[in-house]
């Protein structure tokens, strides 16, 4: 697939009322332009069914912007986090029901001693966007960890209503077999309702397990027929886009594409029976963050692509399925450390560059 990049150099105002650069594309040139920026480590882009959108910052920080942009303001009731490595406020979710619930979903690192775990939980955000109020958490890992690392937190509701939550291995690393354990939050993806984990509290056991197995997942989503995906970090090499299925194991740490840290293989190679294989593996690595499967009208002929950031390589990556999840290599000078990607109500695509802080539009 044809690999395009940015052609250099400021070119008109785009839509958004900011000068827009000219990304190169296999569809052709797309404005790109910068919506939000002033932010400090943005996690997580969400939009409210008006257009408004809401935005995470990892140190706590939850902010409200008009739609099309402009300046925000901060949402106050939110809970402590750990702001701390890779850990501090991460994913927001608006259900479908928002108009009439005005329920606010966020995942986050949970101070838990001398250490934190994952959790998440709720609040009605008040009409005036001020203050979620009565934020309830629903999940607390059962244990805290040490460590900053692999909390994974990506949130993406089902169709029926059930929210989907990542958790990571919590750095646990290939001699750690916690992933594997159905009774530790560790490198699972499990179900929630508003009221609890689904379909029961957590009592000895982690009863709304849907799939183990995983390593980091930092990309959740659903597609137009309802099918669940995550993309998750491997470790030196190996990071991988998977179709979840409940009751599968992703195999963490027992098979992995990747390699240890410093070389060598990990846990019993590559495969295993009763393990699941990848849809679509990279190697080397490149740090998938977020994950959409765009439905939207603007671009047509990318309907039922994936796209996902780079942590580490400074690209937005669309898959194409019906080419063997074929990658294109969307790259700018904008694409800096992507971090979430979503589709926005009117079709644009819009992504979250870590290092310039900025919340950006693609647009024909």
């Amino acid at each position: 697939m044809q690999k395009l990049g940015l052609t250099a150099g400021l070119l008109f105002m785009g839509a958004t009322g900011a000068w827009a650069e000219v990304l190169g594309t296999s569809l052709g040139d797309m404005e790109v332009s910068p919506v939000v920026t002033g932010l400090t480590e943005p996690w997580a882009l969400a939009f409210l069914p008006d257009g408004q959108f809401l935005v995470t910052e990892r140190d706590g920080r939850l902010m409200l912007y008009p739609a099309g942009g402009g300046e925000g303001q901060a949402v106050e009731g939110l809970p402590a986090v750990y702001a701390s490595g890779q850990g501090g406020l991460l994913d927001v979710l608006i259900p479908a029901d928002f108009a009439t619930s005005r329920a606010v979903w966020l995942s986050y690192a949970e101070p838990r001693g001398d250490g934190a775990g994952t959790a998440v939980g709720w609040g009605t955000l008040s009409q005036d966007g001020t203050r979620l109020e009565g934020f309830t958490p629903i999940f607390q890992s059962p244990q805290g960890g040490q460590g900053g690392r692999h909390f994974g937190s990506r949130l993406v509701e089902g169709a029926d209503g059930t929210v989907y939550l990542t958790i990571g291995d919590r750095g646990t690393g290939p001699d750690g077999l916690q992933a594997q354990d159905p009774s530790r939050p560790e490198g699972k993806i499990i179900a929630l309702t508003r009221d609890a984990v689904a379909p029961a509290a957590i009592e000895g056991a982690l009863r709304g397990v849907q799939t183990l197995g995983h390593r980091n997942p930092q990309g959740l989503a659903v597609d137009a027929q309802g099918q669940i995906w995550a993309v998750e970090h491997g470790a030196q090499g190996g990071d991988e886009l998977n179709r979840i299925e409940p009751g599968k194991n992703y195999g963490w740490p027992v098979i992995s594409y990747g390699e240890n840290y410093g070389g060598g293989t990990i846990g019993e190679g590559t495969a295993k029976a009763g393990m699941e294989q990848p849809v679509k593996m990279w190697d080397p690595s490149i740090a998938p963050s977020g994950l959409m499967v765009y439905q939207g009208s603007m671009f047509p002929e990318w309907q039922g692509d994936f796209f996902t950031g780079s942590l580490n390589s400074d690209y937005l990556s669309r898959l194409d399925p019906e080419m063997a999840y074929a990658e294109e290599r969307l790259s700018s000078a904008e694409t800096a450390r992507v971090r979430d990607v979503v589709e926005a109500p009117d079709g644009s695509v819009w992504f979250l560059s870590v290092t310039d802080g900025t919340v950006y539009r693609i647009a024909r």
